[in-house]
């Protein structure tokens, strides 16, 4: 068929009854007339609405109004309820109308009039309408059948907002003229909730609007009087084509089907299904399901086949999850059959108990189960009460949150439940502090940096440029504050526990040449070295911190695949909503390299020389420099790390490479065009260039990084669905949409081998996009002037 061809139905030759569903009525009911215009019986009453529906054809009645039944539960009076006429679409003329009228029956008066609204049945076009039509009505109004109609349900074309326009295109949308995409559907149904509550508090309950949906057909309706056209053949419904109606019942539960799965789950049923075993097809499906990753529904038959099978999953322990997600929980006794199930499982992993604490499961039973299951991993993994490191974390973690006005009340009870319990903690017996001195040393923590953003507030005021700051910063260690010199007694690192820190040098700190103005600062140490730190305010670390701890994990995940990829997940502690302490690592940006060195080999020629080893430097160096880069390609790429420069691109004098400031995650970036990767051509050229053997061995490494944290994808996914309510700048700003773009990064939908070459190609288009390179040099020039 051709683009510009219209098919279409005549309505004379459609011999089917005109039916419509009543659905429901949005705002709230009027009160009833009194003096005050409140009414003092409607806490004590409930209304009881009924709508009353009467075709007119012509401005005349034809055939018999009909009625729905009495609705009276909840504060939205939802009918829901299919109504069909006597009059067929044949007998239909272009000015037919529907005149819906609402009354309620719980007043006990004759004037139980709400309002009503008249509708024509076909548009300007002459085509019948099909679809939701949402009413407006007329308060205290009998709906007006005559042409025309002085109670147009319609709303005014000047009132109409941007909430009527969202409307028509999910009416379409449900009539299937707009093509779904199932992430993005979601999404958009989200944010209209969103506009129709903005709508409502800003329209207050000044409106009544009823809800009626009228039926589709395979193609359009357009109005034809009987009789005009002779050359057409005898009406559909007694033809022998097959025609296809709307079926207004698809997406409602089916009383049968649901009638014959309460029987199917039945507990009488639990002996047969324990010796049901799947079939190779069925065993197929199974397999594949679970492979969804966590964020996937599962559809009403796959639920079900995985509750058939129940018992022989038991010994599957990645089935556990999505075998909880079958349950109906509302069920007292298939609830109940579920945790006896769980309680016998196979032991899940760690990754799939943490899927188990997200909000999709509400039952107490199953968390607690979780949490069992975390309590037997080791302190790495999670990163308990006598390990100093972890609570030290813990209670810093507690203490960011407690201005979150939203969970204020659960972290402080947290917060003390800590403290009580660490202060009971009796002295170990090789000598270990006892409790109340190791929550003390928790707490000098706090005071710490309570003194640094006092300094930072002082150094800011400075007027001039960096060297001024740097000044003054000595100026106050070496004076004022000489206290923080030389402590009184060592204080636990807040970003390592088992360093003990002593006093600050003041000769060998100083501050950055950026817009914050952070602080690096040099601390003493009990055995003599020395650790430096940076302190940063005015920034949310929360982002950066849980960036790197992926980092560190999926450093973790790539050592036990036997691939060592010299990454540098250094230290990261947010002490504050707007402030945070950054482990320093010795390193040179790439941009002062290629200022001073002009290449990153230059350089790196000045720390390992080999006049015998490849472009001047050792295999070793150069090898660790390949290294870091595919790992850190691969990351930022599945994290969606944004705002890249030669700034942030920082290298070690050993040759590996790391990023550091992820204030844009999962997508976001504040240039235009990104490339995919992050791999600017300067590292591409430090490798040989694209042609050379160490850039394809750069590009084979990052396919196999590539595919070992795909492996753990579901990992990865449940730690950012559990951080889905959290503050974090880029989750909170849209949850469901950023797990669904880092779902899409891990490419679930292609196997190993085609990664591969996805992932090559990947690597190829972020190559030659030229573009970020003129942003470089803005960056650069912004730089300057600080």
């Amino acid at each position: 068929m051709s683009s510009n061809e219209f098919r279409f139905f005549l309505s004379c030759d459609i011999n089917l009854p005109v039916t419509f569903r009543v659905e429901k009525l949005e705002g709230t009911l009027p009160s009833t007339n009194s003096p005050t215009g409140i009414d003092s019986t409607t806490e004590e009453r409930k209304a009881e609405l009924y709508v009353e529906c009467a075709l007119y054809i012509d401005g005349a009645p034809f055939g018999l109004p009909t009625k729905t039944r009495l609705e009276s539960a909840g504060p939205l009076h939802c009918w829901n309820e299919l109504i069909t006429l006597s009059a067929k679409y044949r007998d239909l003329t272009a000015h037919s109308q529907l005149a819906l009228t609402v009354w309620d029956v719980s007043c006990g008066k004759d004037d139980g009039l709400i309002g009503g609204a008249t509708i024509l049945l076909f548009n300007n076009k002459m085509q019948l309408k099909t679809g939701k039509q949402k009413l407006r009505l007329w308060l205290g109004k009998q709906a007006d059948g005559s042409y025309p109609t002085t109670t147009p349900g319609k709303v005014p074309r000047h009132e109409r907002g941007e909430l009527q326009h969202l409307e028509k295109l999910a009416n379409k949308y449900e009539r299937g003229q707009i093509q779904p995409v199932d992430w993005l559907d979601r999404l958009t149904f989200k944010a209209m909730e969103k506009i129709k509550e903005r709508e409502s508090l800003k329209n207050g309950s000044s409106h009544l609007y009823l809800v009626v949906d009228f039926c589709s057909f395979e193609r359009r309706v357009v109005f034809q009087e009987a009789g005009a056209n002779f050359l057409l053949s005898s009406p559909i419904a007694s033809s022998n084509e097959l025609v296809i109606v709307w079926d207004p019942e698809v997406g409602k539960i089916n009383p049968s089907e649901h009638k014959q799965l309460k029987l199917a789950r039945s507990l009488s049923r639990g002996i047969i299904d324990r010796d049901l075993k799947p079939s190779s097809n069925e065993r197929k499906i199974i397999q594949r399901i679970l492979k969804y990753p966590p964020t996937r529904a599962l559809s009403g038959d796959e639920r079900q086949l995985l509750w058939k099978f129940r018992f022989s999953l038991m010994s599957e322990k990645r089935a556990l999850t999505k075998f909880l997600r079958c349950v109906e929980w509302s069920d007292v006794q298939e609830a109940k059959q579920a945790i006896e199930l769980m309680g016998k499982w196979e032991t899940i992993d760690v990754c799939d108990a943490l899927e188990l604490l997200s909000p999709l499961f509400e039952s107490e039973e199953v968390r607690a189960y979780a949490v069992s299951v975390l309590e037997r991993a080791d302190d790495e993994e999670l990163q308990s009460l006598r390990n100093i490191e972890l609570a030290s974390f813990l209670r810093w973690y507690v203490a960011v949150e407690l201005h979150d006005p939203a969970y204020a009340k659960r972290f402080y009870s947290t917060y003390e439940f800590l403290e009580e319990n660490m202060i009971k903690l009796t002295a170990g017996v090789n000598g270990e502090e006892d409790g109340f001195k190791k929550w003390q040393s928790l707490v000098r923590q706090t005071e710490l940096i309570a003194q640094l953003c006092s300094i930072m507030r002082d150094v800011r005021n400075v007027r001039g440029n960096t060297q001024k700051k740097i000044e003054k910063l000595r100026q106050l260690l070496s004076g004022l504050l000489s206290e923080l010199t030389y402590f009184d007694e060592p204080i636990r690192s807040p970003l390592a526990q088992s360093v003990l820190i002593t006093g600050i040098v003041p000769s060998e700190s100083s501050i950055f040449k950026s817009a914050l103005h952070p602080l690096r600062l040099s601390f003493r140490t009990a055995n003599g070295g020395q650790c430096m730190v940076m302190f940063k305010k005015g920034d949310d670390i929360r982002q950066d911190q849980l960036v790197v701890q992926m980092v560190s994990l999926m450093d973790r995940l790539l050592k036990l695949e036997n691939l060592d990829l010299h990454l540098t997940p250094y230290k990261v502690l947010a002490t504050g909503q707007d402030e945070g302490m950054l482990e320093f690592i010795p390193s040179c940006s790439l941009a002062q390299i290629l200022s001073d060195h002009r290449s990153i080999i230059s350089y790196l020629q000045k720390f390992h020389p080999d006049e015998h080893g490849p472009f001047g430097i050792t295999a070793i160096c150069l090898e660790t420099f390949i290294k870091s880069c595919a790992g850190y390609s691969v990351i930022t790429y599945i994290l969606g790390i944004g705002d890249r420069h030669l700034d942030n691109l920082l290298l070690r004098d050993d040759g590996r490479l790391f990023h550091v400031d992820f204030g844009f995650i999962l997508g976001r970036d504040p240039k235009p065009f990104p490339p995919p990767m992050k791999l600017c051509k300067e590292m591409v050229e430090a490798m040989g260039g694209a042609e050379s053997q160490y850039y394809t061995r750069f590009k084979s490494y990052c396919c196999e990084a590539y595919n070992i944290l795909r492996k753990s994808s579901n990992l990865i996914l449940n730690l950012f669905h559990l951080m889905a309510g959290s503050n974090i700048p880029d989750i909170a700003s849209d949850p469901e949409k950023g797990i669904l773009k880092l779902q899409e990064k891990f490419r679930l939908d292609l196997d190993d081998e085609a990664c591969i070459h996805f992932f090559q190609d990947l690597i190829n288009e972020s190559v030659s996009a030229l573009f970020p390179q003129m942003v470089e040099t803005i960056h650069r020039w912004a730089q300057y002037w600080r």
